[in-house]
């Protein structure tokens, strides 16, 4: 069977048994979970306080000793000394590892992303067996320069410099870099620069501990900032420095390329790091909300907070199947592509690279969402909520920063949208025909028969199909109107871009239930819930966008069409889901 293409779940009707959630883990991956939550219970829960008064001694620690249990090699393949555990379970890891602190989840997910990812998918045979090996077991830590003062989101406009010495024998780099994680630590680092007047940017790699002139790499201060404040963070200063010629990183003008793979891998492993921070936030509210007494009952007897905490333990259950369905896919594309006799390393690249949207489409839901969890933590904790004292002061700061990590969420919204177009006008995705096929639709007459909707959850993905519709009808006619103009429209990229967020979150929640739920479980609850909050979000987005470019005729049937494509049958009844959610999660006393 062929896998799904990237963005191919806005043309298809996916069925259920062929996405995967974390119901679906083995008891390799179940143990792993386990062994990862037990070490963040037991090393880091209880030394919160040292991480929030910046003990950066304590984050390097605390790395050594996951590098110890083998935790920062999963992803690095067993010959050059890692675990060689496929995309699900490295997802697994940096859920479970990164919920309790910021300043870890940073330092673990630059160090066996970006700080080690280029390696494993750019370097030589000799420079994998060269560094991989440390950076596996953490005897040596990895950082990523490439954002500088005057190139953050456009990286390929950075200033560094590399010139061939005049033996021909090393690279010669002058620049800086900023914000670069683990820069105190670290020993292994992988950079970008421009070789003389190249157009691109170029990658390299270089131990620190290995230059002839250690004067040569130098470090500002310790950057202070809003949270993750036990995350080693510095500017990197490059005074000719000399790299060997054999330490440039893939090829030469390729560093754009590399960065951007780099990022698609963070973008889907961002949304796993936000997981457990929203369990965990979530459950300390719950828990206060149930022993916080207000006129003689517990507050979470009360509806306004049984809303929030109804709403935040939903958002967990969305965020978890789209994060999970779309490392499935991940996995199950690189697996075909190996079957085909590519290497691991080239079809892993074209595994994350082919469902870029969805790793677009998650940095941005689930981030989002982990900034909300955390504010909504403090407005159930009241007064107590702003206090040091209480964990969610610390969450909320910590949760800040994933809305600009791996590219801001606006970039990320625009480029989700911007890379469906691409793919559309490269005839990779036929986003075309169903988009013509919808104006026909618009024309005809509405059928006005009730359909049957006996089956479990068949409303629910009758509206999904709906709501695809009107994606491909909004962005259908906007590219009528301005072809190539388009990337200038941002504005209706961004109603584009929430469109397709919650479609895709919608229905891999959806299908989660379908495929692992009875119609009466509160898990149903979640994904209806969800979708109808859905529903509302895309009647904004889309109207707004509708009425923004189409005028008369045009403008009017769209708008009918919106109305049509968003109509319930059956409208749930919301505030009686959103208490059947309470109750059930109120009574557990967790998610």
């Amino acid at each position: 069977m062929a896998t799904l293409k990237g963005g191919e779940f806005l043309i298809k009707e996916i069925p259920a048994n062929e996405i995967f959630s974390i119901e679906e883990l083995n008891e390799e991956q179940k143990m792993l979970r386990d062994s990862a939550k037990e070490f963040i219970d037991r090393e880091v829960v209880p030394q919160k306080e040292r991480y929030e008064k910046k003990d950066y001694a304590l984050t390097e620690e605390t790395m050594r000793k996951l590098g110890e249990m083998g935790m920062l090699g999963i992803s690095v393949p067993e010959e050059y000394g890692g675990l060689g555990m496929g995309f699900v379970t490295t997802m697994l890891a940096c859920d479970y590892l990164s919920g309790a602190t910021g300043s870890l989840a940073t330092a673990y997910g630059a160090h066996t992303g970006i700080g080690t990812l280029p390696i494993v998918l750019y370097g030589t045979e000799e420079q994998k067996k060269k560094y991989l090996p440390d950076l596996a077991t953490g005897t040596k830590f990895g950082a990523y320069c490439l954002t500088e003062p005057d190139a953050g989101s456009d990286a390929n406009s950075g200033k560094t410099r590399a010139r061939l010495s005049e033996d021909g024998k090393h690279y010669i780099i002058n620049g800086q870099k900023m914000w670069i994680s683990n820069a105190g630590f670290a020993d292994t680092f992988t950079l970008f620069a421009k070789i003389d007047d190249d157009k691109n940017i170029t990658g390299f790699v270089i131990n620190r501990s290995e230059l002839e002139n250690p004067e040569s790499l130098t470090f500002g201060e310790e950057e202070h900032k809003l949270g993750i404040r036990a995350s080693s963070t510095r500017q990197v200063f490059f005074n000719d420095m000399k790299i060997p010629v054999e330490n440039l990183l893939g090829e030469r003008n390729n560093g754009f390329k590399i960065a951007l793979n780099a990022l698609n891998v963070g973008r889907i492993k961002l949304a796993a790091a936000c997981l457990d921070a929203q369990r965990r936030i979530t459950n300390h509210s719950i828990q206060y909300a149930n022993e916080r007494k207000q006129f003689g009952v517990s507050i979470s007897t009360f509806g306004a907070i049984r809303k929030k905490l109804a709403e935040m333990t939903t958002g967990i259950f969305v965020s978890e199947a789209g994060s999970y369905r779309a490392a499935k896919d991940v996995q199950d594309k690189i697996d075909e592509l190996v079957a085909g006799g590519l290497d691991h390393q080239a079809a892993e690249l074209k595994g994350v690279e082919e469902f870029a949207v969805e790793c677009s489409i998650l940095k941005v839901f689930v981030s989002d969402l982990a900034q909300h969890t955390a504010d909504e933590g403090i407005q159930v904790y009241g007064g107590m909520g702003f206090s040091e004292d209480t964990p969610m002061e610390s969450a909320w700061r910590d949760s800040r920063i994933s809305r600009i990590y791996e590219g801001t969420n606006e970039i990320n919204r625009l480029l989700s949208v911007g890379m469906l177009i691409k793919r559309a006008m490269k005839g990779e995705l036929d986003l075309l025909s169903p988009a013509m096929a919808i104006s026909k639709e618009l024309m005809g007459i509405p059928s006005f028969e009730t359909p049957d909707y006996s089956e479990f959850m068949s409303e629910e993905k009758a509206i999904i199909a709906n709501l695809k519709k009107v994606f491909l009808m909004v962005s259908g006619a906007a590219l009528q109107k301005y072809m190539t103009e388009i990337e200038k429209q941002q504005h209706l990229l961004l109603n584009a871009s929430e469109i397709l967020n919650q479609i895709y979150m919608a229905e891999s929640a959806v299908l989660r239930v379908e495929k692992h739920f009875s119609p009466d479980s509160v898990e149903a609850a979640m994904a209806q819930l969800n979708l109808y909050k859905a529903v509302e979000k895309i009647i904004v987005a889309a109207k707004e966008g509708i009425i923004s470019f189409a005028e008369g005729d045009e403008q009017r049937m769209m708008l009918s069409g919106l109305r049509r494509f968003t109509k319930y049958n059956n409208h749930p009844n919301v505030v009686a889901l959103t208490e059947k959610i309470a109750a059930h999660y109120i009574e557990k006393g967790s998610y």
